[in-house]
């Protein structure tokens, strides 16, 4: 069924596109929501009026993925994360990752946008990723993977172990004297 968008609809288009979907699609999701009008001449005609206005539109997106492009692209991303001595990362740097990390810096971007050559990063050191923007937009962003300092949980293991140590030592302190006891009543 040939139809023309109303609204943006993520995976198919924008508004003022003329698509061809599924007509359960139209009939149950696009048309019951107002994402989309069927395509005849009433609704082109409508949609010819309004060109100028959804062309001011999709220029206004392009111009703010040309702002957010530079602004991504001056970004240096920093992730500390837990690693081994030889610098193999226990996790792995995935886009899920990247976004947090974009997402705490004011950087609303999906997850999908984001391209990490290989998918996850696993070991320290210096990389990049892609970020798709509007239309053929990319922007290309550093990434720095920095190890976690991972002595303090060594120490922290080490001092678990003697804590151990010193409750299992106790316990045998105090049992000792409970056995001398028992001992010390069967004689009587």
């Amino acid at each position: 069924m040939k139809i023309i968008l109303n609204q943006d609809v993520k995976h198919l288009g924008e508004m003022g596109d003329v698509k061809n979907v599924a007509n359960g699609y139209y009939r149950n999701y696009l048309f019951p929501h107002g994402l989309a009008v069927p395509y005849n001449d009433v609704t082109v005609a409508y949609f010819e009026s309004r060109k100028e206005e959804i062309e001011a539109r999709k220029e206004q997106k392009r111009k703010d993925s040309a702002s957010l492009k530079e602004k991504l692209e001056a970004l240096n991303v920093e992730l500390v994360m837990p690693a081994g001595s030889n610098g193999k990362l226990y996790g792995a740097v995935s886009t899920q990752t990247v976004a947090d990390y974009l997402n705490k810096n004011g950087f609303e971007i999906e997850r999908k946008r984001i391209e990490i050559p290989g998918l996850a990063i696993k070991s320290t050191g210096n990389y990049h990723a892609i970020i798709h923007l509007y239309e053929a937009q990319v922007a290309e962003i550093k990434i720095a993977v920095i190890a976690q300092v991972t002595e303090e949980k060594k120490d922290s293991s080490k001092a678990k172990k003697e804590a151990k140590a010193e409750a299992v030592s106790e316990e045998t302190a105090t049992e000792a004297p409970a056995a001398e006891e028992t001992t010390e009543a069967k004689a009587e």
